[in-house]
């Protein structure tokens, strides 16, 4: 595209089926939510159930997200997870008890393959969402890639990314938006984002409490906004997205990571009532989307 070109945006984006749930093509408004990592087996799995009633409530295929590693914590004293073997083994036990599809993320690409044989969506972190091996080694697996855009990306530059997983065979990719650095220790939610992402031809999603963290406040943790949530998830339902990443949380004061930028649990009920009925609105860009293909079938 040269430069000052306009991109043509017609809301057609094509579907990515992930066990079961399916983002974009026109479809419902999805979900993926949960803790930002596993604290327990046990803390997971009751998250898991509750967050799980709260979607089927409100009618929104859910997909239940939680993090083995968090390698990529501000301070090296910062809880970081069980690890790959356990964490697998706590989502493998989640899955089996709900039934529901499971997204974590992957940050060397020796934990795509393991990974894969327990969940159904792999994430690229933002920050790593420039690692060709990384993603290679995600798409390589067949199971649909989430891939998270840099803070530092513009919204188009994700092209380059989606062009590593497709070069790979895999074009199941799913791209999440979350917030741009601004200044020190902020982040900016810029609307035009979502249709210019959009327009890249895959569902994509809007992390709605990343969105709000600010990077580094507290004294080596991250700080948060969690007031902010609700409002950007609206607007960005409005502005067209396929769903809504959430990291939830039952006591988010006392959670091991992001706690200040989760919502909590007791306020999902009523947020996914307000986005369904935005999804649901007439005239929304998602509407044009059923036109374009399925990306491949579940391996």
């Amino acid at each position: 595209m040269s430069r000052g070109a306009r991109r043509t945006y017609n809301g057609t984006v094509r579907e990515v089926v992930a066990g079961g749930v399916a983002l974009g093509g026109g479809r419902p408004l999805a979900l993926v939510a949960g803790p930002c990592v596993i604290e327990s087996d046990r803390h997971a799995h009751e998250l898991a159930l509750a967050i799980g009633e709260v979607a089927r409530r409100r009618g929104v295929p859910l997909i239940f997200k939680a993090s083995f590693d968090k390698a990529n914590r501000t301070s090296l004293t910062s809880f970081r997870g069980p690890g790959l073997v356990r964490g697998l083994e706590t989502l493998a036990r989640i899955k089996a008890a709900t039934g529901v599809p499971i997204l974590t993320d992957v940050h060397e690409p020796a934990q795509a393959a393991p990974a894969a044989e327990v969940v159904d969506v792999l994430q690229i972190p933002a920050f790593l969402c420039r690692q060709t091996d990384l993603i290679v080694a995600a798409a390589a697996t067949g199971r649909a890639v989430n891939i998270k855009k840099g803070q530092f990306l513009a919204p188009l530059q994700m092209r380059h990314a989606i062009a590593k997983a497709a070069a790979a065979g895999n074009d199941r990719v799913v791209v999440t938006e979350r917030g741009t650095s601004f200044g020190h220790g902020d982040l900016v939610v810029d609307m035009r984002a979502f249709p210019q992402l959009r327009s890249l031809g895959h569902p994509v999603l809007y992390d709605a409490t990343h969105s709000v963290q600010r990077p580094g406040a507290g004294d080596g943790v991250s700080g948060g906004q969690a007031e902010f949530i609700e409002p950007l998830a609206a607007a960005a339902v409005a502005a067209g997205v396929d769903g809504v990443f959430l990291e939830v949380h039952d006591r988010p004061a006392e959670a091991r990571s992001d706690g200040p930028n989760a919502l909590p649990l007791d306020r999902l009920d009523a947020l996914l009532e307000r986005l369904a009925a935005i999804h649901r609105l007439p005239g929304r860009p998602a509407e044009a989307a059923r036109a374009a293909p399925p990306a491949g079938p579940e391996p």
